[in-house]
């Protein structure tokens, strides 16, 4: 069974930096598609980052040069670096895995999903 826990979140002020992490377990994060994707409040679920199997990134342009996303094979986890964080950057972040190399900024695409670490930006 595949299991994907999200962990980092927390209030911040705005210009502040986060990182948060995915641990999975019963899939390898190196060998399928990762993605963090984020829902704000009364909005729907929208793709942050993303990351294929052969290394490629890439980002929604709201967070394009502020998010890194990255992984540790030897600790099969997938993180979500944070800088220079804004209120509109405020939702709850989820970390899913695709069962593709590459799943792309589609939710479709991606067949496990963690519970989700919330993220507040206070100006």
């Amino acid at each position: 069974q595949v299991q994907l826990v999200e962990s980092g979140g927390g209030l911040v002020q705005a210009g502040d930096s986060l990182r948060l992490s995915c641990v999975a377990s019963g899939r390898t994060v190196s060998s399928y598609g990762m993605a963090w994707f984020r829902q704000a409040p009364g909005k729907e679920r929208e793709f942050a980052a993303a990351l294929t199997r052969s290394g490629y990134t890439y980002y929604a342009d709201s967070v394009k040069g502020r998010f890194t996303i990255s992984r540790d094979n030897a600790k099969n986890t997938v993180y979500l670096q944070m800088n220079s964080l804004k209120p509109d950057d405020t939702a709850v972040y989820y970390c899913a895995i695709s069962r593709y190399n590459s799943g792309g900024d589609s939710p479709a695409a991606y067949d496990y999903w963690g519970q989700g670490t919330q993220v507040t930006v206070s100006s």
